[in-house]
């Protein structure tokens, strides 16, 4: 049976989950800015929890943005670090995706519009739709405005929205049956999107755990 490690850092949730022997274990706190330090012991306690060491992980997924660039860099210099260390392959899942599997696990909504916020009145974008389990993009990620956000064209049926970028719900132009915005990506569910990729052999070497930021501007100036 295969056995993978999905870890999240890329927003104020700090989240491991391990697939090993069928079963799921998960730990998944929101801790803003504790990352570094926690992400470690938190991989360490649930490989202790599952009786296995590294070793026996076959790959390493990871939240490979968007979300804060300093989380997201974060994960990925963890993830690479065990990758090349044990020299396993790495599963890069879309924060979008994750935010939309968690919207389907939980709500079990099958089109969202999932939205971060990606500050400097922005927000993070991309719609999914369910098919067979798994949370698949329709079109782009993005970064934009708030106000151009906008649905798939021929968009139809329910659509809920997920994520904190729908704190800006006044100002988005999508009509949809309900949105939570303090749902945050959870490992658990960069797992079952990883599990996907790991079937279609979509897993790729730790020099290709590349960050997706969608924004190349990373920070702003202060004021004067």
């Amino acid at each position: 049976m295969t056995t993978l490690l999905a870890l999240d850092t890329a927003t104020e949730a700090c989240s491991v989950a391990l697939l090993h022997d069928g079963k799921v274990l998960t730990h998944y706190e929101v801790i803003p800015r504790l990352h570094a330090q926690k992400l470690l012991p938190m991989i360490k306690d649930l490989l202790a929890e599952a009786g296995i060491g590294l070793s026996a992980l076959d790959a390493i997924a990871f939240g490979r943005g968007p979300g804060a660039f300093t989380g997201v860099r974060i994960a990925i210099g963890v993830v690479q670090g065990l990758a090349f260390a044990l020299d396993r392959p790495v599963l890069p899942v879309s924060n979008l995706a994750a935010l939309a599997q968690r919207a389907y696990r939980e709500q079990g909504a099958n089109q969202v519009a999932a939205a971060i916020d990606a500050r400097m009145d922005e927000v993070y974008w991309g719609c999914y739709h369910q098919t067979a389990g798994e949370m698949r993009l329709l079109g782009a990620e993005a970064v934009l405005a708030p106000e151009h956000a906008v649905l798939p064209a021929q968009a139809s049926g329910d659509w809920f929205g997920a994520g904190t970028g729908w704190g800006y719900a006044d100002r988005i132009p999508v009509t949809l049956t309900a949105h939570d915005a303090s749902l945050l990506p959870h490992a658990q569910d960069i797992l079952n999107l990883a599990q996907f990729a790991w079937q279609r052999g979509e897993a790729v070497v730790a020099d290709d755990a590349q960050p997706v930021y969608l924004r190349d501007k990373v920070a702003t100036p202060k004021a004067r």
